[in-house]
């Protein structure tokens, strides 16, 4: 059966007449900040105590939008007689974000937890040099990275938190049972000394 001529002008219309007579939904940007879900991907914030250089996030980007630069320092020996040990030290870490493409690659392959997302993403400027953040603005991104959901409340225990609890309960123990042998005092054996009779018999 051919089709009716004119039908699909008719259905075409008949779209735009059921459109019209919805109420419009507008968004009052930016008088009304809009609700992210909570893991949107922002901006990259660098908590920087956890970085240990080891360059994995550089490496693993496919846009080479991360540069590093650090130096090595020599610990001294915990021990007497120990060696020194060398460690790296954190001199610049800076990401592009005009040439990033928030795949979230370095996020995901630090091993450290030094990197995270951020739902903000009002870092527009007029000059694309300032898209390069340097570790001082990223540390600064950090403040606005929201706090991780809760844990399911069947989940089990992490391991970090049930060694930490178990290290932590030994040391009350260990605490509790040193201030108890003060208070308990020495013991002893002997008997107590008694007064000596008086000399001579009775009257």
């Amino acid at each position: 059966m051919p089709p009716i001529p004119g039908s699909g002008l008719a259905k075409g219309l008949a779209v735009t007449l059921r459109t019209m007579t919805k109420r419009a939904h507008t968004a009052q940007y930016p008088e009304v900040q809009p609700e992210l879900p909570p893991r949107s991907r922002g901006v990259i914030g660098l908590f920087e105590e956890n970085c240990t250089v080891c360059m994995l996030c550089a490496r693993e980007c496919p846009d080479w939008c991360i540069y590093i630069d650090s130096h090595k320092e020599t610990v001294p020996a915990a021990t007497p007689g120990g060696r020194e040990r060398s460690r790296n030290v954190l001199d610049r870490f800076a990401i592009d974000f005009s040439l990033c493409m928030y795949c979230g690659i370095c996020i995901e392959v630090c091993p450290f937890d030094a990197l995270f997302w951020s739902p903000e993403f009002e870092y527009a400027e007029t000059d694309i040099h300032d898209l390069t953040h340097e570790r001082d603005k990223l540390r600064e991104w950090m403040w606005t990275v929201p706090a991780p959901p809760a844990l399911d409340p069947g989940a089990e225990e992490p391991k970090e938190i049930a060694a930490a609890r178990k290290a932590a309960e030994k040391a009350e123990a260990a605490a509790a049972a040193a201030a108890a042998e003060p208070a308990a005092g020495p013991s002893s054996d002997a008997t107590p000394d008694t007064p000596d009779a008086p000399a001579g018999g009775t009257a």
